[in-house]
C-alpha cells in the first residue's frame, strides 16, 4: 500500500500547475486599469502563449508573473508560481524563484544584459546565487552553459562584453543565463522581435530544443501568429488588457471565434502572402 501512496503522490506532484493565475490585474497607481482579470493555468511541461497586439496587455501580464513590473505598477488577484503567492511578497522572497523556478528572456538582449559586465559573468551570476557554485565548478558550468545555446568559441564569448558580439549572440547568452539553473518555466517576452530575420528562425528553433529537451514549461509572448503556431500548443488573446479569446493554437487560427481574433489571423495571413510576392 505504502508503494501505491507513494506512486500517486509522484504522480499528483508531476500534475502539479507550475502556474496558477487567478483575477491577475494591473493598474497604475492612480487606479487606471492596465490588465483585467486575466486567469489561466500552466502545467508541467505545457507550451501557452499570450497573443495581442501592441499595447494588449500581453508584456505586463508576464512580468507580474515574477513580480517585476515596472515601477509604480499594482497588481492584484494571485498568482502562485510553484506554489508561492507572487503578488504582494516581499522582493527577497521572489529573488529565489527568479532563475530557480522561471526565467525570462527579455525582447531586446542589448538592454537585458549589463554593457559594463563580461558577459561570463552575467551567466554566472545566477549559477552562484542559486546553486552556490565557485571556482573551477563555476567557470566550467558557465562555459557550458554558453555551448549549450550553440555560441562559438565559448571561452571568448566569456570574456566578451554585450557590445562585441552580434544580436543573435546577445540574445543566445541571455538564454544561457536565463537556463543556466534548469528552471521549471521560461517566459519568452517577444524573444526574437528585435533580431533580424535570418536569425530568428535560429533562436527559435534553440528555445524549442531546450524546452523539450528539459521538459520545461514555456509562457510563449509574441504578436506574431506565424510564432505562435510553432512555440505553443494554446493561447489566450488578448485586447486592451482583457482576455477576448483562448484555446487551442489550431483552433484559433481555423475557426476563431471572437472578431478581434478573426482579424487578427486575417492581418497574419495578408502579411504572409504580400511577404512571399516580394
Amino acid at each position: 500500500m505504502s508503494g501505491d501512496r507513494s506512486q500517486e503522490a509522484t504522480v499528483a506532484s508531476a500534475q502539479t500547475p507550475v502556474l496558477e493565475v487567478r483575477g491577475l490585474s494591473v493598474a497604475t497607481p492612480d487606479g487606471v486599469p492596465l490588465v483585467h482579470d486575466v486567469s489561466f493555468g500552466l502545467a508541467p511541461g505545457e507550451r501557452l502563449s499570450l497573443i495581442g497586439e501592441s499595447g494588449s496587455g500581453k508584456s505586463l501580464t508576464s512580468f507580474a508573473l515574477t513580480g517585476l513590473l515596472p515601477e509604480g505598477l499594482v497588481a492584484s488577484g494571485s498568482v502562485l508560481l510553484d506554489g508561492v503567492q507572487v503578488i504582494g511578497a516581499r522582493e527577497r522572497d521572489l529573488v529565489p524563484l527568479r532563475g530557480r523556478v522561471a526565467s525570462t528572456v527579455f525582447q531586446e538582449p542589448l538592454t537585458a544584459l549589463d554593457p559594463l559586465m563580461r558577459l561570463g559573468r552575467q551567466v554566472a551570476e545566477p549559477l552562484r546565487r542559486h546553486l552556490g557554485l565557485r571556482g573551477d565548478a563555476l567557470r566550467r558550468a558557465v562555459l557550458d552553459a554558453l555551448a549549450e545555446v550553440g555560441l562559438p568559441e565559448p571561452e571568448r564569448i566569456a570574456r566578451a562584453y554585450s557590445w562585441e558580439i552580434s544580436g543573435g549572440q546577445r540574445q543566445r547568452v541571455a538564454i544561457a543565463a536565463a537556463l543556466a539553473c534548469r528552471p521549471r518555466l521560461l517566459i519568452a517576452d517577444e524573444p526574437t522581435t528585435a533580431l533580424d530575420v535570418t536569425v530568428q528562425a535560429d533562436v527559435l528553433s534553440l528555445l524549442e530544443r531546450l524546452v523539450a529537451d528539459r521538459g520545461m514549461s514555456l509562457l510563449f509572448v509574441s504578436h506574431d501568429l506565424a510564432v505562435v503556431s510553432r512555440m505553443a500548443q494554446r493561447a489566450l488573446v488578448l485586447r486592451a488588457g482583457r482576455v477576448v479569446e483562448e484555446g487551442p493554437i489550431a483552433r484559433l487560427l481555423s475557426e476563431p471565434r471572437e472578431p478581434y481574433t478573426a482579424e487578427l489571423v486575417r492581418s497574419a495571413r495578408e502579411l504572409d502572402a504580400a511577404l512571399e510576392v516580394r
